[in-house]
């Protein structure tokens, strides 16, 4: 029977090499992703890495998550360099890289034939499918526009291209007053829409985003997110005669001159937090501000308003939801079902209130099925789940 080493193209193999010698392009590490895509591939590379990368005397079992944190190091261990250009692109295929490795593949030898090891959590009648693109748009005139993939949408200024909502860049408003439009994220959707002055914005599930339809020459361009998750990549004020981007939330002011950054505002939870990924912000809540720079993080009390600002080891974690992943690093239970229970909108009990406090780490597939994510964390805790109709019971 071949070995491993004998079932990689030698032009793959030499990637892999590359990779972990930090020297392969962009191009092929892009190469080696869309490789690994099927299942069978995944296994060899991860076969391979296991028997060449992960080999010492301190290297315990490869499905545990103490190798899987050493492989994720090896992979984002650039991290602190990301605003280089094309590094954005590498933290989507890191993930990959991740969820490839604890895909949970078994090989059999004789056959070489691949099967999954774990048993799907079958309690509901169908699997619980991941959420998709879609939205609704609140007009000007307080009328609503279902916004879903595959819809063709034409409104004035406006329109609905594939997946995105985009606002006509070359329309410039020239009356005294703003009018806004609200775009409205159900649980169980998510959904993209580039402002009149190029600011691009990812909203997560559960969200609510208030902007102009046109911005104002000469005026702050300012937009609400009255609630929810999102990412904003910002028009620099450079393009726009020098008027300044802010971002209001309940007790939180951002104020930015072109930059990214994530904003999360649930109502449900404690804290408003803001992760700076490239350039500089300032962050207030109306008495005090703080400075962001690049992989700070903010997070204002809801009831005190205190500001505290720390910084982020990886920034992918937090912003991995853009990307399609969920990325946890020793999160609790109850905060992983409180994010999956937006997605995948379903409710949830803890049967046991032990395992509230019961954490997880790892990178998985938003577009999986909550059944197939329930799996995995089955496999990886001592947590059972059952799933009823639309609820899921932790146990």
């Amino acid at each position: 029977m071949k070995s491993i080493a004998q079932m990689l193209d030698k032009k793959i193999e030499t990637i892999i090499v590359k990779y972990f010698s930090r020297s392969a392009s962009i191009d092929e590490v892009i190469h080696l992703t869309e490789w690994m895509s099927e299942p069978s591939n995944a296994l060899i590379f991860r076969c391979y890495v296991k028997t060449n990368y992960l080999i010492d005397s301190d290297m315990l079992d490869f499905d545990t998550e103490g190798e899987k944190e050493k492989i994720l190091q090896k992979i984002i261990r650039d991290e602190k360099s990301s605003r280089r250009k094309g590094f954005k692109r590498i933290f989507k295929y890191a993930a990959i890289f991740i969820a490839a490795i604890g895909m949970g593949y078994m090989y059999t030898t004789n056959d070489f034939s691949f099967q999954k090891k774990l048993d799907t959590i079958t309690d509901t009648k169908s699997e619980i499918q991941p959420g998709k693109n879609k939205a609704i748009l609140t007009l000007e005139n307080g009328s609503e526009v279902d916004l879903e993939s595959g819809e063709n949408i034409k409104l004035v200024g406006r329109s609905l291209k594939g997946e995105k909502l985009v606002y006509d860049t070359k329309i410039e408003s020239k009356k005294v007053s703003l009018q806004y439009n609200y775009l409205t994220i159900p649980k169980g959707g998510q959904f993209f829409v580039q402002l009149s002055d190029g600011t691009k914005v990812w909203l997560n599930s559960d969200s609510k985003l208030k902007y102009p339809v046109n911005f104002i020459k000469g005026q702050a361009r300012e937009v609400e997110l009255v609630y929810g998750e999102a990412y904003f990549d910002v028009s620099p004020s450079t393009n726009h005669n020098g008027d300044v981007f802010k971002v209001e939330t309940r007790i939180q002011e951002i104020e930015v001159l072109g930059t990214e950054f994530n904003v999360k505002a649930y109502q449900d939870e404690n804290d408003i937090i803001t992760t700076l990924v490239e350039g500089k912000v300032t962050v207030g809540n109306g008495i005090a501000y703080k400075f962001l720079e690049p992989s700070e993080q903010s997070l204002i009390n809801i009831k005190s308003q205190d500001i505290s600002v720390r910084k982020v080891n990886k920034l992918f974690d937090e912003i991995a939801w853009k990307d399609g992943y969920f990325s946890f690093r020793h999160k609790s239970m109850d905060e992983i079902m409180k994010i999956l229970s937006r997605w995948y909108n379903v409710d949830y009990v803890f049967k046991n209130k032990e395992k509230e406090s019961k954490t997880f780490t790892g990178v998985l597939d938003r577009e999986s099925t909550i059944n197939q994510i329930l799996t995995y964390i089955q496999k990886t805790n001592e947590i059972s789940f059952k799933i009823q109709e639309k609820t899921v019971i932790i146990e």
